[in-house]
């Protein structure tokens, strides 16, 4: 069983490097995919330039684009709020098929500092659902370890289970399961297909759980994160996709992005291949 790698561009966040320009960046350190914010391509569309040029150069240059990173509020109790936010997912999944993306991302974005009821979560991601069911991409219920609510991989097989939606899928991530959880274990109770995408990277002894940031990510290896373990837990639920190296590390970014983008898959393969 083999995997293929993916590069989230919050890993080379520099100043001056495009949506456009990450895919090259891609492309030349050996990914087979990336996974491009919502923010970023409205900006290169603001700036001038079009959805059909993404695509095209994603296509030209062999890359797949795995998934969209976008932040809409499906999950907030507010109406009027969720109705937004529907209206922006909508838009997200516009974007996602006019750049035959395949998944679009729904994070518990507007319930992170928020103690929300889980089975009204679990129905209000099964009305997200409905709402996107027109579209070629399709949702990936993402949990944040950051977050009160839907933290954890075992709060998110609980939304899938009692959203209503069989072909519900889900993104896991190396870091949210540390932070949220503490631990790796859930990925059992996955059934074949259900794991739609996984966030790689890898987190140092300090700061501790507690307090650890985003901006804490290191590299795969570079941390504690117990890498055989990890990738059997992938293999055991049969995963066979993309995974994708997402960072967020300002001492990474001041390296550069290329630089970046080729030392962050040498260490992941050496993880991953050679675990």
């Amino acid at each position: 069983m083999g995997f293929s790698y993916c590069l989230n561009t919050s890993t080379i966040r520099n100043e001056g490097v495009s949506v456009v320009d990450a895919i090259d960046i891609a492309a030349d350190a050996g990914y087979e995919g990336i996974e491009p914010w919502v923010a970023e391509i409205d900006e290169w569309v603001a700036g001038g330039g079009s959805l059909v040029e993404i695509r095209d150069k994603a296509a030209d240059r062999g890359i797949q684009i795995v998934n969209l990173i976008a932040f809409f509020e499906w999950s907030v109790p507010e109406d009027e709020e969720r109705a937004k936010g529907l209206e922006e997912a909508r838009r997200c999944f516009e974007m996602a098929d006019a750049l035959n993306c395949t998944y679009v991302a729904a994070p518990p974005f507007g319930i992170r500092d928020r103690d929300v009821d889980l089975f009204s979560v679990a129905r209000r991601y099964g009305e997200l659902m409905d709402e996107v069911a027109g579209f070629q991409a399709k949702p990936l219920l993402e949990f944040w370890g950051i977050a009160q609510t839907l933290g954890t991989l075992g709060e998110a097989l609980l939304v899938a289970a009692e959203c209503g939606r069989p072909d519900t899928v889900l993104l896991a991530d190396v870091y949210h399961m540390y932070k949220g959880s503490g631990h790796f274990h859930g990925l059992e109770h996955l059934g074949p297909g259900k794991l739609g995408l996984v966030h790689v990277n890898d987190y140092p002894a300090s700061p501790g759980r507690d307090t650890i940031t985003d901006a804490d990510r290191v590299y795969p290896g570079d941390g504690l994160a117990p890498w055989a373990e990890i990738v059997a837990g992938f293999e055991n639920v049969g995963y066979e996709g993309m995974l994708s190296l997402e960072l967020f590390n300002p001492s990474y970014w001041a390296k550069g992005s290329v630089a970046v983008a080729e030392e962050g898959l040498a260490k992941l393969r050496a993880c991953v291949e050679h675990k």
